[in-house]
């Protein structure tokens, strides 16, 4: 499993993966990372346990687990907008990513959306393809979610990363728009245009689906 598709997996599924995929030593670990989490679970006040827990993931369990593993304790610790606020402002650029792809399951309603938009600001690719996971596809006004499609575009992040695209581009005539510039633009000054330009430009030019 890559980082990509962690946003969009359930925990039970996340933790079946990882009772498969890490090695003795690191499953032990986890299961008590994730205990500790559920024991002292929020992280109100002083640094909870299981905050330490998330910057020790990566060396414990392995970069290609560490995603899913940050979140998992995230979820134990049954952490809200303020405390995963805290821990994206206070974490590593992994760490980061970890509360974009827990945020869907967490906090149901807009009050994290400055954490995506933060990410968003951001050069580092894999933090803006965590920012447009579900949450991000929910949450983001479209100006906003428009130019973070381009965005993507722009830096290389593969379009098939945006959480929703299919859903939110069809029958948008402002995206649309923005897209033939951009690729007249590109053009112009004799560059590529960015691989994937083309399938969001026609998805925004199909109808809408009436409801």
């Amino acid at each position: 499993m890559n980082a990509s598709p962690v946003a969009d997996t359930g925990p039970e599924a996340l933790r079946d993966h990882l009772e498969t995929q890490l090695d003795p030593d690191a499953r032990a670990w986890f299961h008590r990372a994730v205990e500790e989490a559920a024991a002292h679970p929020g992280g109100r006040g002083p640094i909870s346990v299981w905050e330490l827990r998330l910057a020790e993931a990566g060396r414990r369990c392995g970069a290609r687990h560490a995603d899913a593993v940050r979140v998992l304790i995230l979820h134990a610790a049954r952490a809200d907008a303020a405390v995963l606020s805290r821990v994206y402002h206070q974490g590593t650029a992994a760490e980061r990513r970890a509360v974009l792809h827990a945020l869907p399951r967490l906090v149901p309603g807009p009050d994290a959306l400055p954490l995506v938009e933060d990410a968003l600001r951001t050069n580092d690719t894999r933090l803006v393809a965590a920012a447009l996971g579900p949450y991000g596809a929910r949450h983001l006004e479209p100006h906003a979610w428009r130019h973070a499609v381009l965005k993507c575009l722009f830096t290389g992040v593969p379009v098939d990363l945006i959480a929703g695209l299919a859903e939110r581009a069809r029958g948008d005539a402002e995206l649309a728009r923005m897209l033939a510039d951009f690729a007249a633009e590109r053009t112009a000054a004799g560059r590529a245009v960015p691989h994937g330009l083309h399938h969001v430009l026609t998805l925004a030019a199909q109808p809408r689906e009436e409801s």
